[in-house]
């Protein structure tokens, strides 16, 4: 795993501030990278991928640098929107719902915080998820 799994402390503190305020969700170490779950359901996950060396990450990607990602879930029409708007966004290598975003310098924390928040709805037992605003 290497240099993969290395999130810069910034970024992971940020994601902790937005996941503390999901109920009943929690921070793991993930194969690489670091993720967040409700109950067994990932709803995000973040990890530095690498040029040429995450297979199918870096091709949806299109990276040519050592780049932060993050995955998560998205309803058929956000999921469309996000990905027809290109960068920073990207279909991610794997599922029908997640989307995959680069996390750039000066990155809009407030919207992925909506992202993310949607993201747990979308997994979240219904109970939980009629909890979030």
């Amino acid at each position: 795993m290497g240099d993969r799994a290395d999130v810069p402390a910034g970024v992971l503190a940020e994601l902790r501030a937005i996941c503390a305020g999901l109920p009943e969700s929690r921070e793991e170490a993930a194969w690489v990278g670091t993720r967040w779950r409700v109950r067994t359901r990932t709803f995000v996950h973040v990890f530095t991928a690498h040029p040429g060396e995450d297979g199918a990450y870096s091709r949806a990607a299109e990276l040519t640098e050592p780049t932060v990602v993050m995955t998560f879930r998205a309803r058929r029409e956000e999921f469309d929107a996000l990905v027809s708007a290109g960068e920073p966004f990207f279909r991610a290598a794997w599922g029908h719902d997640v989307v995959g975003m680069k996390v750039l310098p000066g990155v809009d924390w407030a919207e992925v915080g909506e992202l993310l928040a949607e993201s747990y709805r979308k997994l979240a037992p219904q109970k939980l998820a009629r909890l979030v605003d």
